[in-house]
């Protein structure tokens, strides 16, 4: 039997200089490297006359070496060898740049396959650089040739050999994780089949094959994840009956604002859920500013009313005070008592608030992470609601629930996500949405404009500040980056717009400050102590500041859109008329499609199915900020018809063995146990 946990340096190949290099690409061992797959693959199999070669075109063709290479220096480190080749049809210029091996490698009268990008000009065709080898000799020509993520010092010729060394060790000998009826009757390839062929594919329709099937396979485990998730809470489901008339209308009348219809309905679905002896698991997810809080406090006062304690846990202290700030301010009145809980809190005061927890005197504890440490522990604990889930692992919360006999649990998200996909990155939840915005919620004005607008922008949040309000500018990066050139990072803004706006309050902000020394500079800015905040997207999940009315965002074409427009969220909170101004550096067609879209649309749930159209699903989804873990093959977006047999898949899976506990479903359960076990389900 092989073992798949060999480490990486003892494959044929790599040696001890590789093995820190695949280590930076998280290879590890024999199953890393093994199932570290390609990106892309290029057909250098089949071939084209040189007559047949069009423009722009990356293709393979064989031809004769006819004239001897030439040698021509341009200046100093930049020096190009040239030669000219031809087949029956025609001749083609081949051109290399500072590659002085090439002298000793390509001979006159001899045919080679060549494969390269084709620029053709009036009478010539040139492939420059282009890859080759002597017919009869071929090892990465006239075949399938799979493309890999790369870091500094790995070309593709080593990391294809080392994976072809893998392959050969562990060749026929993967064993089956499905079992035989799933593969029968889904039609899938086999497992060894698959492994083969999505490295060393001798067809695109073998490749297909192969992909389907471990695409099919990690969509099957995820989905299968979930669902025990959902069914093991199911399975236990009796939890607490919230039926005492608690009089909901008398704080819904403190309220100065009447609910949405959205927000109603979406009440009515959680009070149902709560009057139901049966366990609370509910997502209520909403765009920015849609009124999640005011439904969240409605929970919150009937679980209290109702002689329980809850719990509310945000991912920042900034925004713990503010939820704290805002319930305290309306449940006080009625008798209940709100605390915040917090690291910044004194030794003393949080012993105090630990005693006064434990024994029943405190109703609601609003905090951090702070609130699952061990030593916090509740009386009657009967709700615990979680905000920004985005933000915790897929299991975090059940830390908090687990500080009370079976709570109901409520978590909540600005997030956007697509309709048709919440269901998958939520399975183990039922979904509320609260699709509408409260009246007299302003459209926030965006405009995309390109660099050389930076003036005008600039003349812009000046005029806004001289009449006291306050304005974000968002940059994507903390330091300056060698990878991303032109990129102005936020600490190079910051000194650049303390000279722009020398007459106002600068300030900067970004992740690798202290967590004290952020919220202290948020709570400057709400305090309008601040005029203007350089930061990065650490804004993002943020406090409410009615005052700031601008919103820049540097290098825009570099976000998602679903980020855009949550960042876009940071402004428009007041009375106020407010704007978001993207600047873009691309002449992308994809990206300009991209800034118009956020021109046009202020519906976080249309973005973000726009943005899975244009970009595939890249970070919104495959991604860590859900608690999902990243996928090797599937994608979310393109293989939704996959993700939806696999889904039917896993139901069946799911009724016929509920634990797994078949010897034909062994090696699914380990994988399940692996994936719960993961960093991504467990951590922020």
């Amino acid at each position: 039997m092989i073992d798949f946990e060999k480490d990486i340096r003892y494959i044929k190949g790599v040696g001890p200089a590789r093995v820190e290099l695949l280590n930076k690409l998280g290879i590890y061992t024999l199953e890393d490297i093994l199932t570290y797959f390609p990106r892309d693959y290029e057909d250098r199999g089949k071939y084209k006359l040189i007559a047949e070669l069009e423009n722009e075109e990356t293709v393979a063709f064989r031809a004769i070496v006819t004239s001897k290479l030439t040698e021509n220096r341009i200046r100093k480190g930049m020096t190009i060898y040239k030669t000219i080749a031809r087949d029956e049809s025609g001749s083609v210029i081949l051109s290399w740049f500072n590659q002085a091996y090439i002298k000793n490698t390509l001979f006159v009268g001899k045919e080679y396959i060549f494969f390269g990008k084709v620029k053709k000009g009036i009478g010539r065709i040139e492939v420059q650089s282009p890859i080759f080898e002597e017919i009869g000799k071929e090892k990465n020509t006239g075949k399938i040739i799979p493309l890999y993520p790369l870091t500094n010092g790995i070309t593709q010729n080593v990391i294809r050999n080392i994976i072809e060394n893998a392959m050969n060790e562990a060749d026929g000998k993967f064993l089956e994780s499905l079992p035989q009826w799933i593969i029968h009757q889904y039609k899938l390839c086999n497992i060894n089949f698959a492994m083969k062929n999505i490295h060393f594919p001798n067809t695109f329709e073998d490749f297909e094959k192969a992909r389907y099937r471990i695409a099919f396979e990690e969509l099957l485990i995820l989905q299968t994840a979930l669902l025990m998730m959902k069914y093991s809470v199911k399975m236990d489901n009796r939890g607490i009956k919230f039926d005492k008339d608690e009089k909901i209308e008398d704080l819904l009348s403190t309220l100065p604002y009447k609910l949405t219809n959205a927000q109603s309905r979406v009440w009515n679905e959680i009070d149902s859920d709560m009057k139901n002896e049966k366990c609370m698991n509910r997502l209520v997810q909403g765009d920015v500013g849609s009124g999640k809080t005011a439904v969240a406090m409605l929970a919150l006062y009937k679980a209290c009313k109702n002689g329980y304690q809850a719990a509310m846990m945000a991912p920042t202290s900034i925004l713990a005070k503010q939820h704290y700030l805002f319930l305290s301010k309306m449940l006080e009145p009625f008798g209940i008592k709100c605390e915040l809980f917090t690291s910044e809190i004194t030794k003393k005061k949080k012993q105090e608030l630990i005693e006064d927890l434990k024994n029943g005197k405190i109703n609601i504890a609003i905090g951090t992470h702070a609130l699952i440490e061990e030593n916090i522990e509740f009386q009657n604990l009967g709700l615990v609601i979680t905000d920004e889930q985005h933000r915790f692992g897929v299991r975090q919360r059940g830390l908090l629930s687990f500080k009370g006999t079976r709570p109901d649990v409520l978590v909540m998200t600005a997030t956007p996500i697509p309709r048709t996909l919440a269901m998958i990155l939520y399975g183990d939840l039922d979904i509320s949405i609260i699709d509408e915005l409260p009246p007299g919620r302003q459209k926030i004005e965006t405009y995309a404009v390109r660099r050389n607008m930076e003036e005008r922008v600039n003349n812009f949040v000046i005029k806004e500040m001289k009449e006291g309000r306050q304005a974000y500018i968002v940059c994507p990066l903390v330091e300056e980056s060698e990878n991303m050139d032109g990129l102005k990072s936020v600490i190079e803004q910051y000194d650049y717009y303390k000279q722009i706006f020398k007459d106002f309050k600068v300030a900067i902000l970004h992740g690798k400050m202290r967590p004290k020394e952020k919220d202290e500079i948020m709570t400057k800015y709400k305090n309008k102590e601040i005029d203007v905040l350089i930061s990065t997207t650490v804004i993002e999940v943020g406090v409410d500041v009615p005052n700031a009315t601008i919103m820049v965002i540097e290098n825009a074409e570099r976000f998602g859109l679903a980020q855009l427009h949550q960042l876009r969220g940071r402004v428009g909170r007041g009375k106020f008329k407010s704007y978001c101004i993207l600047k873009y550096d691309s002449n992308s067609d994809v990206v300009k499609q991209r800034m118009e879209i956020m021109q046009k649309s202020n519906d976080g749930f249309v973005i973000s199915e726009k943005d899975l159209e244009l970009r595939g699903p890249g970070e919104f989804f495959g991604t860590r900020q859900h608690g999902i873990p990243e996928f090797k093959v599937a994608n979310l977006y393109t293989d939704m018809t996959i993700l939806k047999i696999a889904g039917e898949a896993s139901k069946k899976l799911l009724e016929a063995d509920p634990s797994l506990l078949l010897e034909e479903n062994i090696a699914i359960k380990q994988k399940i146990d692996k994936l719960f076990a993961s960093k991504e389900f467990n951590t922020i």
